[in-house]
């Protein structure tokens, strides 16, 4: 029988690895294969080594601690997370599904449960994309949607690309075309996270059993208009960049709020205004829109009424109008069968749940691509991720893990 999670033993894990930080003091900041980056995985690697876990990585990076089954022949199990933060950000991102997934094997050592299916502690290489131009290359790469020539494309922050970082630690590149994995290589996968927003918390549930995956679409979108003087120039004559891409911003918002979606959102994060003086029209604007929805369909739809109100206010306004469009993945819902077991896991265990949505992405929506996945939240204290506010109660994580590990062994011991 399995004993609970041991809150001190995850704050032991979080609060070391939290040590590996190019901020101290101001947030956690670990970008993918830094100098801190790469302390936590060695650190990682080691305590999964304790745990008598075997250790391995790919060419992409990814690490793999694998706890054999008794029927190895079978399809594995997969739980974990990734390392990486996004800059000054906080302790628990990810880096709470890795640890719970070390608790969780410990649990199932401890209690001398001898599993049939081979169990992985994944951690994925570069989720939050940071580095690179992208998130979730580890995962994208397992997916194959990343191909050893994209690596020569993804730059990092310093201009060196993933190809040349790889190579320069020792991995095999000739091994990539290893990486993508097909349907049924996986039994099953399980991603703990803590959740990024409020629902749990103002619900009063230690659980979210995820529905589904929301989906990204980035665009960069350039509004050329005419500068010139901002006396001089009348309001009727103006071309004026800024005040239309505030209108495209604020259809956007209107166009989001009016969705029929279960769970959409929609962001200007990014706005860089030309020349960027007090006195002078802005001739140039470019700015950033981040859409997201649980269904794929709705999202194109929302997307396409866009692109119709981006047209009207540039013909309206004067304005010409780039549209660069970088990501647009599709949304993944969580694999039922999993959901099911998760709910009775919490049910079982008497942890109090609720249904919900990830409006992040996670290295889970591409590991869906070849195995059935699902993911299991935690709270997050006021709703807050990415930031060095960022926090989630040990004893809450120590839930979810309970939750988790008893999900893990009802998969692992399926034939």
């Amino acid at each position: 029988m399995l004993q609970s999670a041991d809150a001190g033993q995850i704050q032991s894990w979080l609060e070391q690895i939290n040590t590996f930080s190019a901020t101290p003091g101001e947030g956690t900041t670990r970008m993918p294969f830094s100098a801190e980056d790469l302390g936590a995985r060695r650190y990682v690697k080691g305590e999964m080594e304790k745990l008598g876990l075997v250790v391995t990585e790919d060419a992409a990076g990814n690490i793999f601690g694998t706890l054999p089954g008794s029927q190895p022949e079978l399809a594995p199990v997969w739980t974990g997370s990734h390392l990486d933060t996004v800059i000054h950000g906080g302790m628990f991102d990810g880096i709470c599904g890795v640890v719970g997934g070390l608790e969780a094997v410990r649990l199932i050592r401890a209690a001398g449960i001898v599993l049939r299916r081979s169990l992985s502690v994944v951690v994925y290489t570069n989720e939050e994309g940071t580095q690179f131009g992208s998130g979730c290359l580890g995962s994208r790469a397992l997916a194959g949607l990343v191909s050893l020539a994209d690596t020569k494309e993804f730059l990092s922050l310093d201009g060196v690309s993933l190809y040349d970082t790889l190579s320069g630690l020792g991995y095999d590149l000739n091994k990539w075309d290893e990486l993508p994995k097909k349907t049924g290589d996986v039994f099953a996968s399980v991603e703990l996270h803590i959740e990024q927003s409020g629902r749990l918390e103002q619900n009063q549930k230690a659980i979210g059993i995820v529905r589904a995956i929301c989906a990204t679409l980035y665009w960069e979108i350039t509004v050329h208009g005419k500068q010139s003087h901002a006396g001089g120039t009348s309001m009727d004559e103006r071309q004026d960049a800024y005040m239309a891409a505030c209108e495209m911003a604020l259809a956007l918002e209107k166009i989001n709020k009016a969705s029929k979606s279960a769970y959409t959102t929609a962001t200007v994060g990014r706005v860089a205004v030309y020349p960027n003086a007090s006195n002078v029209i802005p001739g140039k604007v470019v700015f950033t829109v981040d859409v997201r929805d649980a269904e794929y369909d709705t999202k194109q739809q929302l997307v396409a009424e866009f692109r119709g109100e981006i047209d009207r206010i540039a013909e309206r306004r004067g304005v010409v109008v780039e549209l660069n469009e970088l990501e647009n993945d599709r949304p993944v819902s969580c694999d039922k069968a999993i959901m099911d077991i998760i709910e009775d896991s919490a049910r079982r265990l008497d942890i109090p749940y609720l249904h919900t949505f990830s409006g992040a992405f996670h290295d889970s929506m591409f590991v869906a691509a070849f195995a059935p996945a699902a993911m299991i939240f935690v709270p997050s204290k006021n709703g807050i991720s990415h930031s060095p506010a960022e926090w989630t109660d040990f004893a809450q994580i120590a839930d979810g893990v309970n939750v988790l590990a008893s999900t893990l062994v009802s998969l692992c011991n399926q034939v």
